[in-house]
């Protein structure tokens, strides 16, 4: 990556810290205009939103081909391809999950998720949800998140993070602390969270410190 990365000018190293929207069912258009920055900029990656798995992966392996350096392929798969993707199963969202004992079955869930997307030629999944869901009024995470318990939070999302990275395919800890306490829905407007440094570190960081100290990609 290093020797790479000193062949690029100071534009390109920009660029490669940008991922741009991708998708396999908006035609001849869209990818044109995808492929046009990829040829023009080298952009680091593509996020994959709607489709289907079969023209994903065949699209991705086409995006591939004409990157000057390899992208770096995402997609937010939070409950497995079916999220986002035609003709694929979806598995039980996060709260479901949250609502058994078993922690095992948070692991099988990731090495799931995992599976997927690398069949697909997925390297990163924005999952899992970290968000502790203590606002009944939530309207944006609520059956996202594995439930208003810290620890259960904490290890079920440190055991679905190390199912999917040992299928070889990076987590992401996500939202952000205090995002499962607002009554905002942060796809249309700005949340605000009115807490303090330590009521913040008490319940919302923690479950995000135990991946990190896991290890989340």
């Amino acid at each position: 990556a290093d020797s790479v990365l000193q062949t690029l000018t100071p534009e390109q190293r920009i660029a490669q810290l940008l991922i741009i929207r991708a998708h396999s069912n908006l035609g001849p258009g869209h990818v044109q205009q995808v492929s046009h920055l990829i040829r023009t900029y080298n952009v680091g990656g593509l996020c994959f939103f709607q489709g289907g798995p079969v023209r994903q992966a065949q699209l991705t392996n086409y995006y591939q081909s004409i990157a000057r350096t390899p992208l770096l392929i995402t997609i937010d798969a939070e409950w497995g391809l079916g999220m986002r993707l035609d003709s694929v199963q979806p598995l039980p969202r996060q709260l479901m999950l949250g609502a058994v004992t078993d922690a095992e079955l948070a692991y099988a869930y990731g090495r799931v998720l995992g599976q997927q997307c690398r069949r697909i030629g997925v390297h990163v999944n924005f999952a899992p949800v970290a968000d502790v869901n203590n606002n009944p009024n939530n309207p944006v995470i609520n059956d996202r998140s594995l439930g208003e318990d810290k620890y259960k939070v904490a290890l079920f999302a440190t055991q679905i993070t190390r199912g999917m990275q040992d299928a070889g395919v990076m987590a992401c800890a996500k939202h952000f602390p205090g995002h499962g306490d607002t009554e905002t829905d942060s796809h249309y407007d700005l949340p605000v969270i009115n807490k303090s440094k330590a009521q913040l570190d008490t319940l919302e960081l923690y479950p995000f410190r135990e991946l990190f100290q896991a290890g989340v990609g």
